[in-house]
């Protein structure tokens, strides 16, 4: 009897220590939720507050997402009167914080403070980041389905992957590439010459074209022979682009991937299609260059064959110095998202203020001419297209396609007259730097290309660097040559063949989907020349 209570009274004790452990770790886990929920927040809150900044109502985990959502949907019910004043609907959450708070004010993303930094020196010190004090915030496990790599690394990674991506976006390899974008551009022209009535006019959704359009040209350039393979990841990405933006609203929750939504699924069974894809069009590309039977003319050639040459730069081959098979899978996702998505948005704003503005569309088309006639423009004559140039700037300051950036602090860092402590984010608001009246004058928002007309440095009312359309600083967009040709090749193709207008269906109506789009599409009447 006594073994037996002996017995059962070591058992009670092991119980015992495991409950006792089990609510230790309760406890430790609900005091890391209120860390995390309330009292981190909290303590910054305050210590913005105590500097006299001021912003948003710290209430809950959602910080200010739910009230951003509202704001979108009521900003996004109709829309908005023929103008380039488009911040107050495609930001109207920044819009109402900054005009009750000031320039320098913060909101909640979660329950993270994020500080609007508006002034263009600070921003620039920011971006510059020559001490890597300030990092970027990472992309959401939904985002990095989208576009990962380049983007989303810090550090050494970023280094190598940027040297081994650099070669492929060298100025004499995109010379290399303009047949890819003028065969894309001939096949547009010639489909809407076919689609010409016997008045010679026609009427199309501008939007829908440039994005095939540019999709076209990102699957030519990156993939080459494999361009039909190219076209079914280009039509993948776009739905994913939707998916991604609808995502968004949840991203304060913490296990937001696992919820099994319709959502997550389809975003995750088209993040499975596309690494197969990828990954098949990849390994053949490989034992190709291997057996030296293609040529490495379009981005991921360039791409493999400056990977090669990396892993091999010390006389044999060394993995470690180069960029895995899914790094370079990650790579090609992002050539797709920013290769076509940024174009797209460009080239179709700058049929809309074309349309919107005929003068200035009129001495697009002269200017063209004058250089080109009827012929194929050549690389040296689009670098030469002055007025062209200044209309494509003043569309990406107007209608800037990525309207924020953001930085994130992981320890105490002074910033102009305010300390900030760690973990809270820097949002650097380049479409409101871009509208700013201090900076651009009180012309700020109209359309007005001539600002440009001596060079970025001088189109600022005091001569201030605030131009930031494709980032500042060592990680400034890498594809922004290839962006600015393909968008000046697919221009002066149009010019060259087409007058056009907006049509009277057009709805003015821009909002955010990642980038600035038009919400119900652009219809254009044209009309041949």
């Amino acid at each position: 009897m006594q073994q037996i209570f002996s017995e059962f009274g070591s058992n009670l004790s092991i119980w015992s220590l495991f409950i006792g452990a089990f609510a230790l770790l309760l406890l430790w886990g609900a005091a890391q939720v209120l860390e995390w929920a309330w009292l981190g927040p909290r303590r910054l809150d305050l210590a913005l507050r105590k500097q006299g900044l001021r912003g948003t109502v710290y209430r809950s985990v959602a910080g200010d997402l739910k009230e951003n959502t509202r704001l979108n949907k009521e900003a996004c019910a109709k829309p908005m009167p023929f103008s380039h004043d488009i911040i107050p609907r495609v930001a109207p959450l920044l819009h109402r914080t900054m005009k009750e708070f000031g320039k320098q004010s913060f909101t909640w993303f979660g329950p993270i403070p994020r500080i609007t930094i508006r002034d263009p020196e600070l921003v620039r010190e920011i971006l510059s980041n020559k001490f890597g004090h300030f990092q970027k915030q990472k992309i959401s496990r939904f985002g990095r389905l989208l576009a990962d790599g380049l983007v989303n690394y810090d550090g050494e990674k970023w280094a190598k992957h940027r040297r081994i991506l650099n070669p492929a976006f060298h100025v004499e390899k995109l010379k290399r590439m303009l047949p890819a974008f003028s065969a894309c551009c001939d096949e547009l022209v010639n489909r809407w010459k076919n689609s010409l009535g016997p008045a010679g006019s026609f009427e199309l959704d501008v939007w829908l074209e440039m994005q095939n359009l540019t999709g076209d040209v990102i699957s030519r350039a990156a993939f080459g022979s494999s361009y039909l393979e190219g076209r079914r990841i280009f039509q993948l990405q776009s739905e994913m682009v939707e998916r991604v933006s609808k995502a968004a609203q949840y991203l304060f929750l913490p296990f937001n991937w696992y919820l099994p939504t319709e959502n997550n699924r389809r975003m995750k069974q088209i993040g499975r299609e596309v690494q197969t894809l990828l990954m098949g069009i990849i390994a053949k590309r490989e034992k190709a260059i291997q057996n030296g039977e293609t040529t490495t003319d379009d981005l991921l050639g360039l791409l493999l064959k400056s990977n090669m040459r990396e892993m091999g730069q010390n006389g044999k081959s060394d993995s470690s110095l180069g960029m895995t098979t899914n790094d370079v899978i990650d790579e090609c996702k992002l050539f797709y998202f920013a290769g076509q998505e940024t174009t797209s948005v460009l080239l179709t704003w700058t049929m809309v203020v074309l349309g919107m503005h005929p003068e200035w569309q009129e001495k697009a088309r002269e200017e063209v001419l004058q250089h080109f006639g009827k012929k194929k423009p050549d690389f040296d004559g689009l670098s030469r297209l002055k007025i062209v140039t200044m209309i494509l700037y003043e569309v990406l300051r107007l209608y800037t396609p990525i309207i924020m950036i953001t930085r994130r602090t992981y320890k105490t860092m002074q910033l102009g007259d305010v300390t900030i402590p760690p973990g809270v984010l820097l949002g650097l608001p380049l479409l409101f730097i871009h509208h700013d009246p201090d900076i651009w004058g009180p012309d700020a928002t109209e359309f007005k290309p001539t600002r440009f007309s001596e060079g970025i440095s001088k189109a600022t009312k005091d001569g201030q660097l605030a131009f930031f359309p494709f980032g500042w600083g060592p990680r400034i967009c890498i594809g922004q040559n290839f962006a600015l040709v393909e968008a000046k090749m697919g221009l002066s193709l149009i010019l060259q063949h087409f007058k056009f207008e907006l049509s009277g269906k057009y709805q003015h109506a821009p909002y955010t989907v990642i980038t600035v789009h038009p919400q119900y599409g652009v219809p254009i009447k044209f009309y041949r020349i």
